[in-house]
């Protein structure tokens, strides 16, 4: 469900605003830190694959954890890159082959007995692709003796049309690393054994190799996504070209994308809703238990395309002429109130995150009567809302027209979550 922003003109429009502060300079900034957000996420995913690939060669607890480690540290810079989405059509196409969520995992590899099996919805729900080296789909049989990227990507990829069939990306791989969480709102997250990955006798659960298989094939489109997508942002590349192709659209994308991933997309449907249900299968991450950075990497994010920086994985920062910048130039109290509703907004879920690095992991958060873990989760929600209202004035102040934000249910009706 999107919400529909109107404005009416003001006085100073968008063209006199920019002779103060060039828009043109600001979605080139734009523009770098997306390019320069994305090749970190594309770095962190190279090192998430070498340590898979350890993995695989020499299956260890000691290599499992690395792996997973890994996989977490390459997730603080993609989570930043969402704010890319919503405004950016070429980013909304690709970005499901990614980060797409939530899945049934049961199309990879075994599950639990209280997992179910098919349903109505999905009949490739329980497939279990690791355990079969062939299978009907749709009334074809599909040769999977060997597990390949084409295979994930053009196969299994949102299988039968159902989109929980995830087959590729962050999640995928998350799943084989950790496993199911089977502690509803107890302690920990996913446990899977490295023998899991282990050869001959020690291999526990079956199909170890097939199973590496699938983790090397994963790995290996997660990091031809991301160096497709980053050379797009890179100097000729069509996402830059299309950003700087029309200052009046650029603005709008880069003010839908922080609306968006602010208001529907991480308040509503990421953390309103598993709120509302109490359910932690409702956890974006739900493997690995590291719901609380993706949200709190989502607020710095979006903070930092509003201010014009962003702070590389190596510590040196990208930056330049900023949104901040143009709004200051013609409406300085409005520009405070933003930057206001941002901090508060990243020190909100910051606060979620400290909690969950303390022990109060998100899952326990979410459980039904637990009135802190809903004053925290609330208090990110709140403030994630709050800013969004300063981002639909600032497009009113650069007099932008009318934007679709991203909604929810979950927010905007929250009556039809439970219909």
């Amino acid at each position: 469900m999107a919400r529909f922003l109107t404005t009416t003109a003001i006085a100073l429009g968008l063209a006199s605003v920019a002779q103060a502060q060039s828009a043109s300079d600001v979605l080139t900034t734009y523009a770098n830190i997306a390019e320069a957000n994305y090749a970190d996420s594309l770095a962190a995913a190279q090192a998430l694959d070498a340590a898979i690939d350890a993995l695989i060669a020499e299956p260890s607890a000691e290599a499992l954890e690395a792996a997973r480690t890994a996989w977490l540290e390459s997730r603080v810079p993609y989570q930043q890159s969402e704010v890319f989405r919503f405004g950016n059509a070429i980013v909304d196409d690709w970005e499901g082959r990614v980060n797409a969520w939530p899945l049934d995992e049961g199309l990879i590899d075994y599950v639990d007995g209280s997992y179910g099996g098919p349903t109505d919805e999905n009949p490739l729900a329980a497939l279990n692709v690791v355990a079969n080296a062939k299978f009907d789909m749709s009334g074809a049989m599909v040769d999977a003796s060997t597990i390949t990227p084409a295979l994930l990507e053009e196969v299994l990829q949102e299988a039968d049309g159902v989109e929980a069939n995830v087959a590729t990306g962050y999640h995928a791989i998350e799943f084989l690393l950790w496993g199911q969480d089977l502690n509803g709102h107890g302690d920990g997250a996913g446990n899977r054994p490295w023998t899991d990955y282990a050869a001959g006798d020690a291999c526990t659960n079956g199909n170890c190799d097939r199973r590496g298989a699938y983790l090397a094939a994963a790995s290996e489109l997660l990091i031809s996504d991301l160096e497709w997508i980053t050379a797009q942002w890179a100097e000729g590349g069509e996402a830059r070209a299309t950003v700087m192709a029309d200052e009046k659209a650029g603005l709008t994308a880069m003010l839908t994308g922080m609306g968006s991933l602010s208001y529907g997309e991480t308040a509503g449907e990421r953390m309103r809703l598993g709120l509302m249900l109490n359910d932690p299968e409702e956890e974006h991450s739900c493997f690995a238990d590291n719901t609380h950075n993706d949200h709190y990497f989502n607020g710095v994010g979006i903070q930092s395309v509003y201010l014009g920086s962003y702070t590389r994985t190596d510590g040196t920062t990208v930056s330049g002429a900023s949104l901040s910048d143009l709004v200051k130039a013609s409406h300085a109290e409005l520009d405070a109130e933003m930057r206001a509703r941002l901090s508060e907004a990243v020190l909100a879920l910051g606060k979620i995150k400290t909690a969950a690095e303390g022990g109060f992991a998100y899952d326990e958060m979410l459980e039904r009567g637990n009135a802190g873990g809903e004053a925290l989760i609330m208090g990110g929600v709140d403030g994630l809302i709050n800013q969004t209202r300063s981002i639909e004035r600032v497009v009113t102040a650069l007099d932008l027209g009318g934007i679709e934000i991203e909604g929810s249910d979950s927010l905007d009706d929250p009556s039809a979550v439970f219909q």
